[in-house]
């Protein structure tokens, strides 16, 4: 167990106690959760992590195994699902001191969202991450979602496929221009799946298969017992147009509950291969186990 130094938000967070963030950095502890030593045996380029948006533990779990590798004095670049064309205006704030980080961190993607990627809980992990940095840990960020414009850049490919791409290729780039040890990569599950979506004419590659065409790459899903996730899900009852925008008011965003088939009452780690008591999912490489979760709301409620 290494001390370093962290972000008090980062400790709220941790405790599951309400969130604020302060520009003070507070004394906490970080370890590489159990598991992760067969994760470096493969030497993967790309681990990506298959989240549930919308919970406190997640970025949590991202946020301490960071810090671990980077205590470790491995340099790390940790990829989060915000919009490559707010990544230049992060790496200015990811420049400044930690009294004028957080106000900065602000104005990149959380503002009128009201979904789980940009949570109180997602907010914090990157001001726990920026506090590390200025401590002299070796750690860099980078905003990789695709946007309509990047997308048209590969016209070829069906249905949404070229958004995986453009996630994709955001990615690599920012990985090929830094020498980093560890690349880790927090994007929404369906993301995270090795397995081609659909047959023929209509299918198409997600992300991190994408990535593994550029480099090798361990995938997981998030695992995890019963709780809530801050998310926006289609109303009950409500039917959508092929091809159309949902109407305004048939998306529901809250603390929704969540329901899991297990509960391994087990601190959170990673497994390669089968979940257990499950057959193999060839989607993913393992599994990464949070334990019961619990929702985070937006940094900055939709107007």
């Amino acid at each position: 167990m290494i001390l370093l130094v962290l972000s008090a938000l980062t400790l709220a967070m941790a405790a599951g106690a309400s969130m604020a963030w302060a520009d003070e950095p507070a004394v906490t502890a970080c370890s590489l959760p159990e598991g992760w030593t067969e994760i470096a045996r493969r030497q993967p380029r790309y681990v990506v992590f298959g989240e549930l948006h919308g919970t406190q533990q997640s970025p949590a779990f991202i946020g301490n195994l960071a810090c671990a590798l980077a205590s470790r004095k491995q340099r790390v670049l940790v990829a989060i699902e915000q919009n490559a064309r707010d990544n230049a205006v992060l790496q200015d704030a990811w420049r400044l001191p930690t009294a004028r980080f957080g106000q900065a961190l602000r104005l990149v993607g959380w503002n009128g969202r009201k979904d789980g990627i940009a949570s109180e809980a997602m907010f914090g992990m990157v001001v726990h991450l920026h506090a590390l940095k200025t401590t002299g840990l070796p750690i860099d960020i980078v905003a990789f979602n695709s946007d309509s414009a990047q997308e048209k850049h590969f016209p070829h490919l069906a249905g949404q496929g070229a958004h995986e791409a453009a996630q994709a290729e955001n990615i690599h780039g920012a990985t090929i221009r830094g020498r980093y040890d560890q690349v880790l990569v927090l994007v929404g599950n369906i993301h995270a799946r090795r397995a081609r979506h659909g047959e023929g004419a209509g299918s198409f590659d997600f992300m991190a298969a994408r990535l593994a065409a550029l480099g090798r790459v361990v995938t997981l899903n998030t695992r995890y017992a019963a709780g809530t996730a801050w998310n926006c899900l289609a109303k009950p009852g409500v039917t959508f147009t092929p091809g159309h925008p949902p109407p305004s008011d048939a998306i529901e965003c809250g603390n929704h509950s969540v329901t899991s088939n297990s509960d391994l009452k087990r601190a959170p780690f990673i497994g390669l291969g089968a979940f257990p008591g499950e057959e193999p999912d060839t989607r993913y490489d393992g599994f990464f186990w949070l334990g019961p979760i619990s929702g985070s709301p937006p940094l900055l409620p939709g107007e």
